[in-house]
């Protein structure tokens, strides 16, 4: 560290920051990262291998790990040791955290869909919540290099909410699975399109990351590199140039700035000795999650920032977003009993149901704004701590039983567009500290009309497909009871916005600070809306994008 002069401070090493740094370093500054949580290596600490009946609970979540006893999020979840979050009375939120190098993209789903045109002018469209400062056209190229950086499995499907990829961009995807193509043919009848999915998971290999050889759950981890996250790509790309260093159990505590309000560097606590250091740096980035991010900028206040750094609009933690999300799902006849083998393939769903509603919102007839699609799950997978049905009895007519719908469960997973609301933000709770002595985030939140009608609609119309295959998934819940939690899709996005006016956003279109030009948001938080579809392709192309653009302004001396 004390030969290393950097020039560019990242505060993160997920999407966003790693992303930033890969492309920095590649032009030649020295960058310094800062992970708030400890360092990890795929390649030794994947348990890619391990199947569930070798884990206690035959690998189900419990506490310590939500997503299964195998997740690759180590360190982190709905909850953090020593790092609380609260919740203003009458709200709920979860917040997922990652505390580990790579962040939430060890983790993270992989879907990989662009923004549309629609998705980035909704405000021109319908009038609700806020453009995006810039076109779809002025994003598309560097969707392309993202993709073919990342390495996105797909087709380009002529759909109006599927972009196409240029040509030679895209890995071929993995053939559907029966249940899938049931599906298909289900969905169809009743003018509902179904696509391959595009998902960040190596068809063919790429660079020194191999193809995709269909063992094991990507959310494990991928010791390969095949199913894409930073530790596996990025991180190790940007420290190759020589102009990259990390120092990880590094928790942030505040963005420093001088009198004149020109940021100096940050302020951490190294979390191993619970000493606090100083860094000072031409240029600071933010890219440690949307929320993460705008908590910092809260609490760096001073007598220039009374409100926070960066806040002169009042916009840092407001405008919070998160996808909708419902479940839903039934035993279809069609598929008991049928032979069994091995349909794990990419793990995740190879179609899925992209939003085909836009001309009819265009028309009025729908009641909601803005659109959903569904995530799809069904097949022969490896046996957990569940079963799929309703079984009876003991000994060998229940093992009939098991085996007999083994593999004929069917699942939605809707996913959809939320509107920003006055009642979904976060601010710093007056009272709470984490065990560094750094004031925590206070979440406010409540869904709105637009959201549970949207939901209402979902679910109706799911269960109208699985009527067309023979299903019957009973009586629907109500919107209100259907719609999963705040927070809990983990796309939470829109605290630190960028847009076209410092009176009604934080940063520019490139992810720069209106009030301190050399402090720059690369993470969800610059969001001006959060389409249906998984963020993470749209952070990792914005700070491929911004980074660029903040490389040339440092070459002309103009930061």
């Amino acid at each position: 560290m004390n030969n290393f002069d950097f020039e560019v401070l990242v505060v993160g090493s997920g999407a966003g920051g790693s992303m930033a740094a890969y492309e920095l370093t590649k032009a030649g500054h020295k960058v310094l990262m800062l992970e708030a949580g400890r360092d990890y290596d795929p390649k030794t600490e994947t348990p890619m291998f391990k199947r569930n009946g070798e884990a206690p609970l035959m690998g189900a979540g419990n506490s310590d790990k939500d997503f299964g006893f195998y997740d690759a999020t180590v360190d982190g979840g709905w909850q953090v040791p020593n790092e609380p979050y609260t919740a203003a009375d009458g709200s709920e939120f979860l917040w997922w955290r990652a505390r580990m190098l790579g962040g939430r993209t060890n983790h993270w789903g992989r879907y990989s869909l662009r923004f549309s045109e629609h998705d980035f002018k909704g405000k021109s469209r319908d009038g609700l919540g806020a453009d995006w400062p810039f076109d779809y056209d002025d994003i598309a190229p560097w969707y392309d290099k993202t993709e073919a950086l990342v390495g996105v499995c797909g087709t380009n499907t002529g759909l109006d909410d599927m972009p196409p990829s240029s040509d030679g961009i895209l890995q071929p995807p993995p053939k559907p699975r029966i249940t899938e193509l049931l599906i298909a043919a289900a969905a169809k009848k009743l003018g509902i399109p179904v696509a391959p999915m595009h998902r960040a998971v190596l068809t063919r290999p790429l660079d020194n990351r191999a193809a995709c050889f269909y063992a094991t759950p990507c959310g494990h981890g991928c010791s390969i590199g095949a199913a894409f996250q930073t530790t596996t790509s990025l991180i190790p790309m940007a420290k190759a140039t020589g102009n990259l260093q990390v120092i990880t159990d590094a928790m942030v505590k505040s963005v420093d700035t001088d009198e004149n309000g020109k940021v100096t560097g940050v302020s951490y606590v190294d979390k191993k000795t619970s000493t606090v250091h100083q860094l000072q740096a031409k240029v600071v980035i933010l890219a440690a999650s949307a929320c993460e991010s705008a908590r910092l900028l809260l609490n760096s206040k001073s007598a220039r920032f009374p409100n926070g750094l960066a806040n002169s609009s009042g916009q840092v933690g407001k405008n919070l977003m998160d996808s909708t999300g419902a479940n839903i799902g039934a035993m279809v006849p069609a598929l008991q009993g049928r032979p069994i083998y091995n349909e794990d393939g990419h793990t995740a769903n190879h179609l899925f149901i992209p939003w085909w509603g836009h001309k009819a919102q265009e028309r009025k007839e729908l009641d909601f704004p803005r659109g959903y699609h569904f995530e799809i799950g069904g097949r022969f997978n490896e046996p957990s701590s569940g079963i799929a049905g309703n079984v009876q009895g003991y000994g060998a007519d229940l093992k009939r039983q098991v085996k007999q719908n083994y593999g004929a469960y069917i699942g939605f997973a809707l996913r959809g567009e939320m509107v920003p609301n006055e009642h979904c933000y976060m601010d710093i709770d007056p009272e709470v500290k984490d065990k560094w002595g750094i004031p925590v985030a206070r979440f406010h939140w409540k869904w709105s009309e637009h959201e549970l009608k949207q939901v209402e609609h979902g679910l109706k119309t799911a269960k109208a497909i699985f009527a067309q295959m023979g299903a019957d998934v009973g009586e629907l819940p109500t919107p209100e009871q259907a719609i999963l939690k705040g927070g809990e899709i983990i796309h939470e996005v829109g605290t630190t916005r960028m847009g076209a006016s410092p009176q009604d956003s934080v940063t520019n279109q490139w992810g720069q600070s209106w009030d301190c030009p050399n402090l720059f948001v690369m993470d969800g938080g610059v969001f001006a809306s959060n389409p249906h579809k998984n963020c993470t392709l749209t952070i990792m192309t914005l700070a491929m994008r911004n980074s660029s653009w903040l490389s040339s302004q440092l070459k002309q001396g103009a930061i």
